[in-house]
């Protein structure tokens, strides 16, 4: 079943529970998806990668949101944010800890023979496709910085 199934399907139960924050949550989700579908050039049905990016786009654009709130004070304006992030969240692949991470880091550089920085760049792009929508993209640039100097 694809993420857009899933997302109505949670929609419908949120509407018949009443549940405003999580049937917002769900609503900008399906937004999202008919944006991306009514884009120029882009094809009828979206692909469960392309699924899976919108959906951590959301979860990222609420994560930055709840930070500059917590930073200015208003705890009221982030608890509705971080419940919409455990929403979504469950429309996600399980996300692996650091240590998996490193793991599968480690195995590219030695398996492309990635020696300094200037790989940095190759290794990247294998463990990004290889880890998609598993790990945020900023922990293992910084991975894959650490272990390549």
């Amino acid at each position: 079943m694809s993420l857009q199934v899933q997302v109505m399907d949670k929609m419908k139960e949120a509407m018949k529970a009443k549940d405003t924050v999580a049937l917002q949550a769900l609503r900008a989700v399906k937004s999202a998806f008919l944006l991306a579908k009514t884009e120029a050039g882009a094809q009828s049905d979206l692909t469960e990668e392309q699924e899976i990016k919108i959906i951590q786009k959301q979860v990222k654009q609420r994560k930055d949101s709840v930070a500059i709130f917590l930073q200015q004070g208003r705890e009221d304006l982030a608890t509705p944010e971080l419940q919409e992030i455990a929403i979504l969240e469950q429309f996600l692949p399980k996300a692996l800890s650091e240590d998996e991470v490193a793991a599968v880091v480690i195995e590219t550089i030695t398996s492309l023979g990635a020696s300094g920085m200037q790989d940095m760049g190759k290794v990247m792009g294998v463990v990004s496709k290889k880890l998609a929508g598993q790990a945020d993209g900023k922990m293992i640039a910084d991975l894959v910085k650490k272990h390549l100097l």
